[in-house]
């Protein structure tokens, strides 16, 4: 299949010999909870991926780690979404490298994070019902030359493999209120601890489960504050944000793309049939080149993630219904007797449950529309 290979291609060509590695280890070993994907990743230097070269990183472009995306998730999807997680923090703070720098201690553990293949997890409040994307995750008691900082983000991803946490947290203003920053932490820092989370089958190779963090003290020199007035969202988050709807949504693009794979290779149903899968499933490939094109042109502001996240949800209802009719074609027995189409069908429902969630979009979408610049709370 043309566009998959071509992912695949661009794979290989900044992580060689990764997609032949998982490619010899069963599907079922690779979505397990103690899955060796992760360590395969590191040492074909996939968290270089997005960083810069001037920086020591591969410096794919966002449409290259899309594809990359794309080809691990055919592959590994619990790998795609774990690394999905490093990427988007890194590549935000590269972003961002020239105010990053300035702070001293955060540079220095950014820059080992090419040169000694580090992983980031994110600890963004992700997942937490009732609470906005931008909620910060913990809280901070100012103390002696930096703040104690306490509480906890589950799920997390890559929380038994990180060797960095980055997090937003909730810092004591001086009116009373709290002001949201950016921390990032080794993983040996005191206090950080892993708790089991989660219990799902579906995508249980990606280490989801809870970082604690307890009494962890932080230098000031640690955090970045946000810039942004209560309620809107400052450069850091914008950034991020919009590389985390591209990758992710690329991660379940990747899933779907290997069930229509099969069912194309397999010539199931008919010539229209598998016709109108391919088309479903190049509209969301499309929907996602066009924010990856955006992003490559530095075109990250307000307006730009509200068109991201049109872009993600879009995609999202065509991969659903390419899944949809790509497991139909394959049919029951495929289904019933081929794991790898069960795990991969089940894995690809996790679009739906990344934020922000359509109804906590839909108000600050309407009021985007009207005029006013997009608010996430």
């Amino acid at each position: 299949m043309r566009p998959l290979e071509a992912a695949r291609a661009a794979c290989e060509s900044f992580l060689p010999g990764l997609l032949d590695r998982l490619a010899d280890t069963p599907l079922a070993e690779l979505e397990a909870p103690k899955s060796p994907a992760v360590s395969l990743f590191q040492e074909c230097g996939g968290p270089a991926l997005v960083i810069p070269k001037e920086y020591g990183g591969l410096g794919a472009d966002p449409l290259q780690a899309m594809a990359v995306t794309r080809a691990l998730a055919s592959r590994a999807p619990s790998l795609s979404v774990a690394t999905t997680m490093h990427h988007f923090s890194v590549a935000t703070l590269f972003n961002l490298a020239a105010s990053v720098q300035s702070s001293g201690m955060e540079w220095a553990l950014l820059e080992g994070v090419a040169e000694q293949r580090l992983l980031v997890a994110s600890g963004f409040a992700e997942g937490r019902p009732g609470q906005g994307i931008l909620s910060p995750t913990m809280t901070a008691r100012k103390t002696e030359g930096g703040y104690l900082i306490n509480g906890s983000k589950k799920p997390c991803s890559l929380s038994h493999s990180m060797d960095l946490l980055t997090a937003s947290v909730a810092l004591p203003a001086d009116d009373g209120g709290t002001q949201m920053a950016v921390l990032l932490l080794p993983r040996q820092t005191e206090g950080i601890s892993v708790h089991p989370f989660w219990a799902s089958q579906a995508l249980a190779g990606a280490e989801s489960d809870e970082i604690r963090l307890t009494d962890v003290f932080v230098d000031e020199q640690l955090l970045m504050p946000n810039t942004a007035e209560a309620g809107e969202i400052d450069e850091l988050q914008t950034v991020g944000l919009i590389w985390f709807e591209l990758l992710i949504s690329s991660c379940y693009l990747g899933m779907v793309s290997g069930l229509v794979e099969r069912a194309v290779d397999q010539r199931r149903g008919s010539d229209s049939e598998r016709a109108r899968v391919l088309i479903r499933l190049e509209t969301a490939a499309q929907l996602l080149e066009g924010v990856a094109r955006r992003v490559r042109d530095a075109e990250t502001g307000n307006d730009n993630l509200a068109q991201a996240l049109v872009a993600r949800y879009a995609a999202q209802d065509a991969l659903g219904d390419a899944r949809d009719q790509a497991v139909e074609l394959l049919g029951g027995t495929a289904f019933m007797s081929a794991s790898d189409v069960a795990v991969i069908a089940a894995a690809s429902h996790g679009i739906g449950f990344h934020p922000p969630s359509r109804t906590t979009f839909t108000a600050p979408y309407l009021e985007h529309v009207a005029g006013r610049p997009l608010r996430l709370g």
